[in-house]
């Protein structure tokens, strides 16, 4: 029966645009440049290759499956190491975002899931609520190597259902903004600072716009990685507190909205179509624009990109009225395993090796990404001599909102996104459109 629930919940959840880990909680690397095409051959190898299983659990040997391939590499050699003391093999397999959602339900609704896999804010209730993840309560309590009072508590609380405990943090998130220094010293405009505000990012925005690149970039799906940030920033909200009602139709929020639409009206970003066809983070790759609003989770594509590792770097969020309302929106993925895995013991065992303090810390020294258990990120920053990550570090100290979430937080983004493509066409008022939203967002919210 709890199957059946899952499958009809889960239907309603097919993700069509990136989150962090933010969707926007974790967004592929960024891509080549733009300018590069890939050979025919290549795609039809991709296309071939596509998985059609999110894995499943087979005696012996664990499987793991996650979304982003740039953070493989280095969490297989965590992986590695726990496999030479445990004496179990253990593989990452690798699945895009979009197809690990549909995936993921089909496992789940089939009773074949991985071992261990990640688990995202999006959809974690529903797991949890359906008897699919592990219950790890017990095995936290009698462990020497994990206290849930060392992990930011926002997403401990995530992964928490009836008082029970069903994923460990695996990573924190904060979204600041990257720039191309070369960009900026070819147009003669000062680097973003902690003096920058939100008026200050849409003027220089204007300044480094030509006929060669537009100043920043956005998608209308870019919301943890954009436009939250903004809203929380001014003032404004994008769900209630109690989760039962938008934030859309907020003045404040309206106004954080408008700054954007007003900027791609003005010619300062690129238009939908542009955005539709190549991501701003792959535009910042080519050189195409100055700026770029991305998640911490987006290092691995551009430091493995010879372009933005020469030209590019990361600074603070700007604020509105003063540093006291600089905003990032975060979030934090979580190692879960399968309530139904042949593997329980050594899933469990691998779960807390990657958790744990030493595993934290080995996360960021390789640059995976900055890691959940508080004050190992600090490695995460010296993992690279190409950028000053200290941009996404001081961004730890400002104000920090949870990612914005409910029972079925798809429902109400994937409209949204639709929704904002009529503003940011100028098809309709912004206002207009932000009205739209919170009508449509309470709709699906009193559902829940």
């Amino acid at each position: 029966m709890k199957k059946r629930i899952i499958a009809l919940l889960l239907s309603t959840l097919m993700v069509t645009s990136l989150v962090g880990c933010g969707a926007t909680e974790e967004a592929p690397a960024a891509a080549p440049a733009a300018t590069e095409e890939a050979a025919p051959a290549a795609e039809a190898e991709a296309e071939a290759e596509e998985p059609t299983s999110i894995g499943s659990s087979v005696e012996g040997e664990l499987t793991v499956t996650i979304w982003d391939e740039g953070q493989r590499p280095g969490l297989q050699q965590i992986v590695d190491e726990w496999s030479a003391q445990s004496g179990v093999k253990a593989t990452i397999q690798v699945v895009d975002w979009n197809s690990y959602w549909t995936l993921l339900e089909a496992g789940a609704t089939g009773g074949e899931l991985p071992d261990v896999f990640w688990m995202h804010s999006n959809v974690a209730q529903m797991y949890m609520e359906n008897d699919m993840l592990l219950d790890l309560t017990d095995r936290i309590s009698a462990s020497d190597k994990i206290d849930l009072a060392n992990y930011y508590e926002g997403i401990v609380n995530l992964y928490q259902s009836e008082g029970k405990q069903y994923a460990i943090p695996k990573d924190i998130d904060t979204i600041a903004l990257w720039y191309n220094k070369t960009i900026f010293d070819e147009m003669g405009v000062a680097y973003p600072d902690e003096t920058w505000t939100w008026n200050d990012f849409a003027d220089a925005a204007a300044k480094l716009t030509n006929d060669e690149h537009w100043g920043y970039a956005i998608q209308p799906g870019n919301n943890q990685e954009g436009f939250y940030n903004t809203i929380y920033s001014m003032g404004g909200s994008v769900i209630s507190e109690d989760k039962k009602t938008s934030g859309f139709d907020d003045p404040n929020t309206i106004k954080a909205m408008e700054l954007f639409t007003d900027m791609i009206a003005a010619g300062s970003c690129p238009d939908l179509a542009t955005v539709s066809e190549t991501a701003p983070n792959e535009l910042l790759c080519a050189g195409k624009v100055a700026m770029s609003i991305n998640g911490s989770w987006m290092l691995a594509g551009y430091r493995d990109n010879e372009y933005a590792a020469a030209n590019c770097d990361v600074a603070v969020l700007p604020y509105t009225n003063d540093p006291s309302d600089r905003v990032s929106i975060y979030n934090g993925l979580g190692w879960a395993a399968a309530a139904n895995g042949k593997n329980i013991d050594a899933a469990w065992s691998l779960i807390e090796h990657l958790t744990s303090k030493e595993g934290q810390l080995k996360q960021a020294e390789l640059g995976v990404t900055m890691s959940a258990y508080e004050g190992t990120s600090d490695a995460w920053v010296n993992s690279v001599d190409c950028f000053d990550l200290n941009g996404h570090m001081k961004m730890l100290d400002a104000k920090l909102v949870f990612r914005p979430y409910s029972r079925v937080t798809t429902v109400w983004e994937d409209m949204m996104t639709e929704k904002l493509k009529e503003a940011w066409t100028g098809e309709k008022a912004t206002a207009d459109v932000c009205a739209d939203i919170a009508a449509e967002m309470n709709a699906a919210l009193a559902e829940e």
